[in-house]
């Protein structure tokens, strides 16, 4: 999945809205877009999209943000959004492998009383949010095969430290969150999972946005989360392969093939590694996901 769009769980509108985005994945919102006071209205509301839109055709993946496991209301958010069958549960402020699989328990009880297959809820965390989760995310590799991607913020990373600002006068991240975003990017490498980059909250400046969503997939995520539907259409261009990039990617698959057990091929005079083969195979897996390529 390239694109995953945010919108707040107590209000319709959004949601139906939200699903003719072109967006691979809705995030259905019941943490920080839902105030205290309508925390409990948010759940069913939710609850009932779910229900009314799980069988409509080619609908992006629905997921829901739960508020986290310390705040006392993660059972609820679960009992009511479960009837509704998610495609997944996004996991806000996670600290480590061990809070995805306090959640993979809490779901795996829900999904036998719903009539869901076990295991069919999926899970991605919120990697970053907590100064304590910036020391365990080396954990999450084997915590829950529910598990398919990690995410990070910027936002509740610097409220806990203190800190004045997360961007600099130029628009680009201060170091501890550059940091957090490296994290990130590292630990969904190590647990073999999708890494998906934050959310641009200048979602009219679509300069920016564009430019620090290349930088994204330059170094290494696939999908980004968005604040605004006009933020979709951009991540879907810059994380689908182009068919250029498809070409080469092939070019280097098949002269691996040619070569049978080498280590290295030359194509058109450069010299090709391992590396060089596992980024082509990976690149063809996002071409095939976004139905660029079957073989």
């Amino acid at each position: 999945m390239r694109s995953y769009l945010f919108s707040p769980g107590d209000q319709p509108r959004k949601l139906e809205k939200a699903m003719t985005s072109g967006a691979d994945a809705l995030l259905i919102d019941l943490e920080d877009s839902i105030s205290t006071e309508r925390k409990a209205e948010a759940r069913q509301i939710a609850a009932a999209f779910l229900k009314e839109v799980h069988a409509t055709p080619n609908r992006p993946r629905l997921f829901v943000r739960v508020n986290g496991h310390e705040t006392g209301l993660i059972d609820a958010d679960l009992d009511a959004v479960m009837t509704g069958k998610p495609d997944g549960i996004l996991l806000p402020k996670a600290e480590g492998g061990v809070s995805v699989m306090h959640l993979d328990a809490k779901l795996a009880v829900r999904e036998a009383v719903n009539d869901i297959a076990d295991g069919a809820t999926k899970i991605m965390a919120l990697a970053t949010e907590t100064a304590a989760a910036m020391f365990v995310g080396g954990t999450y590799k084997g915590s829950s095969a529910r598990l398919i991607g990690l995410t990070w913020g910027a936002e509740d990373l610097s409220a806990e430290i203190g800190a004045e600002a997360n961007r600099d006068k130029d628009g680009h991240f201060l170091d501890p969150y550059r940091l957090a975003r490296s994290i990130c990017l590292t630990a969904a490498a190590a647990a073999g999972v999708q890494a998906v980059d934050t959310v641009y909250v200048d979602y009219r400046n679509e300069a920016g946005f564009r430019r620090e969503t290349e930088e994204g997939r330059r170094d290494g995520f696939t999908g980004r989360m968005a604040i605004h539907p006009a933020q979709v259409p951009i991540i879907n261009e810059v994380f689908t392969p182009t068919n250029d990039a498809i070409d080469q990617a092939r070019r280097v698959i098949a002269a691996f093939a040619a070569a049978g057990g080498s280590g290295t091929v030359g194509i058109d005079g450069q010299m090709y590694d391992r590396p060089h083969l596992v980024r082509a195979q990976q690149l063809m897996a996002r071409a095939k996901a976004a139905g660029m390529a079957s073989g």
